[in-house]
C-alpha cells in the first residue's frame, strides 16, 4: 500500500507494525511515501514530491529540517514518552553517581588487585575516600516536566526529596502527571537558589540554548549537582567548566560528551545511553510507525512537532486534507470552492499551530482533478491530498 523508507536500523517491532497493515518497508525504495528514521542526519537530504511525512522513532528530532519540511508540506513526527522510562531511570542512576563517588571507587578497586590477603584491610582504609551525601531529604530541580521530567519528579519524591517542578508551557495532561508532591515553580531563579540537585529535561531550542550559564550558576547553591538528559547545547561548556573548577558545581553529570566538557573535573560524561534499552527502542519505533501509517492511511496527526494534532473519524465517501497557513478566510474558501461544485461536505475539522493549519472534510461525493487542482492553486496552501 505504502512504501517506507529507514534510513537507520529500526526495530523490528516497528517495522511488523507497518508490515502487518500491507506496507512495503525497506532502506533504499524509490519515492517513499514516509521516512522512518533515528538519529540519521536530513539537513542535507532532498526530498521527493511523493514524500508526506517522516517519523523519528525517538523524542529528540534535531536531525531533521523541520522549517524545510513544514514549507514542503512534509508532516514530521516524534515518539514523545516512550522512551520516557529508560531515560528516567538512568536519571535515577545518575542521581547517585552525582553524590557518591561510585565510578571512582570501582577504578580503585580494581587498581588493589593483586594485593591477596590485605585487600580488606585496605578497602576499610580508603572507602571514607569515596563517600558522599544521601538524596534522602535534598532539594531536586526538575526543569522541564513533560513526559520524562514529570517522571523524573516523581521519582524524586519516591525517593523522599523535596522537588521543585519548573516548565512554563506545563500542560494540563503533564501536570495530571504528576505527584501532588511536586512543588511547581514559575520562578526558575527560585529553582537555581534552592536546589542541591538540578535535573535538565528540556528539548534544545533557541530559547534554552545555554539555559544554564555563567549568570544562572551564581544563583545556584555552592555545590550543586547537575543532571543533564536534554542536549549538551543547553550548558554553556565554558561556564560549567569554570562552576566546576570554583565548585560551585560539585558534579555533573551528562549524557552529551565533547571536547571541552571532558576536560573539565568532576564530570561523569555518558555516551546518550538515556533511551539506550531494547524495550525503549521497540516503543518509540513502534509509536513512530503507528503515527506514520495512521497520517498515509487517514490523514490525521497526533504528535506532529511541525503541525496541529488532528484527528476525524471518517465518514463520506473521500476525505480532503489541506496543509496551509493560518490565515483569515482559508476554511471558507476551501469549503465555498467545494460547494459550488455541489459536492456535500460530510464532516470536517480544523486545527491551527502557530502561523500552520490543517483542515479534513469528509465528502460525501468523489472529488475530481480539476477541483483538487483548484485548491493547491490557492494562495498559502501548502499542499493538499485526496484519500
Amino acid at each position: 500500500m505504502f512504501k517506507i523508507q529507514t534510513m537507520n536500523k529500526i526495530s523490528p517491532a516497528g517495522i511488523a507494525a507497518l508490515e502487518k497493515n500491507g506496507c512495503r518497508v525497506g532502506e533504499n525504495l524509490d519515492n517513499p511515501s514516509g521516512l522512518l528514521l533515528r538519529s540519521a542526519d536530513l539537513h542535507e537530504a532532498s526530498f521527493p514530491e511523493s514524500l508526506l511525512a517522516i517519523a523519528r522513532a525517538g523524542a529528540g528530532y534535531n536531525n531533521i529540517p523541520v522549517e524545510r519540511c513544514t514549507e514542503e508540506g512534509i508532516v514530521v513526527f516524534n515518539a514523545p514518552g516512550a522512551n520516557a522510562q529508560a531515560v528516567k531511570e538512568q536519571e535515577i542512576c545518575s542521581l547517585v553517581m552525582a553524590s557518591r563517588d561510585i565510578l571512582g571507587s570501582i577504578e580503585w578497586v580494581h587498581s588493589i588487585s593483586g594485593e591477596g590477603e590485605n585487600i580488606p584491610a585496605l578497602v576499610e582504609k580508603k572507602k571514607a575516600s569515596f563517600t558522599g551525601p544521601e538524596l534522602l531529604g535534598k532539594t531536586l530541580g526538575v526543569i522541564g516536566l513533560g513526559a520524562v521530567g514529570a517522571l523524573v519528579a516523581n521519582a524524586g519524591v519516591d525517593l523522599n526529596m523535596r522537588v521543585l517542578g519548573y516548565d512554563p508551557f506545563l500542560s494540563v495532561d503533564a501536570a495530571w502527571r504528576l505527584s501532588r508532591k511536586v512543588i511547581h515553580t514559575e520562578n526558575i531563579e527560585e529553582l537555581f537558589e534552592n536546589c542541591d540537585y538540578i535535573s535538565l529535561n528540556v528539548p534544545f531550542t533557541d530559547d534554552t540554548r545555554n539555559m544554564l550559564n555563567a549568570e544562572a550558576f551564581a544563583r545556584m547553591k555552592d555545590g550543586v549537582r547537575i543532571i543533564n538528559e536534554s542536549r549538551a547545547e543547553v550548558v554553556n561548556d565554558e561556564d560549567m567548566t569554570e562552576a566546576l573548577k570554583s565548585g560551585k558545581v560539585a558534579k555533573y553529570v551528562t549524557d552529551f560528551p565533547n571536547e571541552v566538557i571532558l576536560r573539565a573535573p568532576n564530570v561523569i560524561a555518558m555516551p546518550h545511553l538515556g533511551a539506550c534499552t531494547p524495550e525503549s527502542e521497540d516503543r518509540c519505533a513502534e509509536m513512530a510507525a503507528n503515527e506514520l501509517y495512521d497520517y498515509l492511511l487517514n490523514g490525521n496527526i497526533r504528535n506532529s512537532v511541525n503541525f496541529p494534532d488532528v484527528y476525524l473519524n471518517r465518514l463520506g465517501v473521500c476525505r480532503l486534507c489541506v496543509i496551509h497557513r493560518n490565515v483569515p478566510r482559508m476554511i471558507t474558501r476551501i469549503l465555498d470552492f467545494i460547494s459550488a461544485r455541489n459536492i456535500n461536505v460530510e464532516h470536517m475539522i480544523n486545527k491551527h499551530r502557530g502561523a500552520y493549519a490543517v483542515t479534513i472534510v469528509d465528502l460525501g461525493d468523489a472529488i475530481y482533478e480539476e477541483t483538487v487542482n483548484g485548491i493547491c492553486e490557492m494562495d498559502e496552501v501548502l499542499r493538499v491530498r485526496v484519500i
